[in-house]
């Protein structure tokens, strides 16, 4: 098939979703089909590896196109600019295509967040392409709950939008089981489009020796390194984590150690700042190739949302670190299904992020098991291979693809 991946980020960026994206690429890629990717300018957290400099609007890479479209800046920047962006975003999408791209797609996948993106799909679909829409973030139900979108009239904007790209698309793949029946409650009338597509991990990256270099590195010798990888944005709250943080200032040897960037991050550290948290490290993100490395650094992986999400969101980083053998701890809202996943791998512990108690009860649990917790990483290990391996569930989602897209009626 000629397949185009519609996605916000791709490779130099490096982001969970970006690298998703270029796994999937490159994944179907191996498989016979003809892939390009529809992407923006790389800005944010751009591998040092891959100037900018020598980026052109459409360049071939590993064996796909890949076509990138500046836009108005839509991460680090406020929400009202944000939403400018992302809704500027279509027209600007699908002019670069027409510019650059080819007339034989028979399938178009868009990845969402940003939802506006879902009306290239709608585009491609009223032409005769089979649309698949991949929902990470139930938008904009996720950015209602955490008091981001208040507007009514935004908001309604935003329903009609959602709407529209649900009635749009031939197939709406979600992450969760609990993702699939949210949304079935919430619009009955996708109930025969909707499947589950477990995010995935590429499981043998993170079959790697024990690591010291970012400990060295980061002066973190000898500490029991509690460690956050990825984007820090409301939807985290890391506030819950400084907290603890903040709590456990007698607790010497723990460190807790939070990599990457985020619209949160200048405010996390300041907080960190005023409260002196010595416990407490913040660095920047580190190359792509050199995270799983990064993973082996740590003593447990964490993963945290804000207990104002009420979707059933999971995050991409939690399969990471079962896949490196973390122990995991788990501070999630109660409707996440990142839960159910660390108390049925028994990978690690899970609590609620409404209780801080919990937490930090959770954490001393952790560090007064610390000797004992190897056990917890091989469970993860073992569930992930059983579960989220790369190439399994990206067998299921092509088969799917084609079998669906062949019995279209779109066609």
């Amino acid at each position: 098939m000629n397949i185009l991946l519609v996605t916000d980020a791709y490779p130099p960026e490096i982001r969970s979703s970006s690298h998703m994206m270029r796994e999937l690429a490159q994944e179907l890629l191996s498989r016979g089909h003809r892939i390009t990717v529809l992407t923006s300018w790389p800005r944010y957290n751009v591998d040092a590896a891959q100037p900018v400099a020598q980026t052109e609007p459409k360049t071939f890479e590993e064996g796909a196109t890949i076509i990138r479209v500046k836009t108005l800046p839509h991460h680090k920047v406020n929400f009202l600019v944000r939403g400018i962006a992302q809704l500027l975003m279509p027209q600007q999408f699908l002019r670069a295509l027409r510019r650059f791209g080819t007339q034989d797609y028979q399938a178009v996948i868009v990845y969402s967040p940003p939802l506006p993106l879902a009306q290239v799909g709608s585009a491609l679909r009223r032409k005769g392409v089979y649309f698949a829409l991949n929902v990470q973030d139930v938008f904009p139900q996720n950015a209602i709950d955490l008091g981001v979108l208040r507007n009514p009239m935004l908001i309604a904007m935003f329903r009609a939008m959602e709407r529209a790209a649900y009635r749009n698309a031939n197939r709406i793949f979600v992450h969760s089981e609990s993702n699939l029946e949210f949304i079935k409650r919430a619009r009955p009338q996708t109930g025969d489009k909707l499947a589950v597509l477990h995010n995935w991990v590429d499981a043998k990256s993170y079959r790697l020796p024990p690591s010291r270099r970012y400990r060295d590195a980061y002066g973190l010798e000898g500490k029991f390194v509690i460690g956050f990888a990825g984007v820090m944005g409301p939807s985290q709250q890391l506030d819950l984590i400084l907290d603890a943080a903040s709590r456990l200032r007698s607790f010497e040897d723990i460190a807790f150690l939070f990599v990457g960037d985020g619209s949160e991050l200048g405010r996390l550290k300041d907080l960190a700042h005023e409260q002196k948290l010595s416990n407490v490290l913040f660095r920047p993100f580190v190359p792509r190739e050199d995270y799983p490395e990064l993973l082996k650094n740590f003593d447990v992986g964490m993963v945290c949302l804000s207990p104002k999400n009420h979707t059933p969101v999971v995050p991409a980083k939690l399969l990471t670190y079962m896949a490196a053998g973390l122990p995991v701890l788990a501070v999630l809202n109660r409707e996440s299904d990142g839960n159910a996943i660390v108390r049925t791998a028994q990978c690690g512990l899970a609590v609620p992020s409404d209780e801080p108690d919990a937490i930090l009860d959770a954490i001393k649990t952790m560090f007064d098991s610390r000797l004992n917790l190897l056990e917890w990483g091989k469970h993860g290990q073992v569930y992930v291979n059983q579960h989220f391996e790369k190439t399994a569930v990206i067998s299921k989602f092509e088969q799917s693809l084609i079998q669906t897209a062949r019995n279209s009626p779109s066609r």
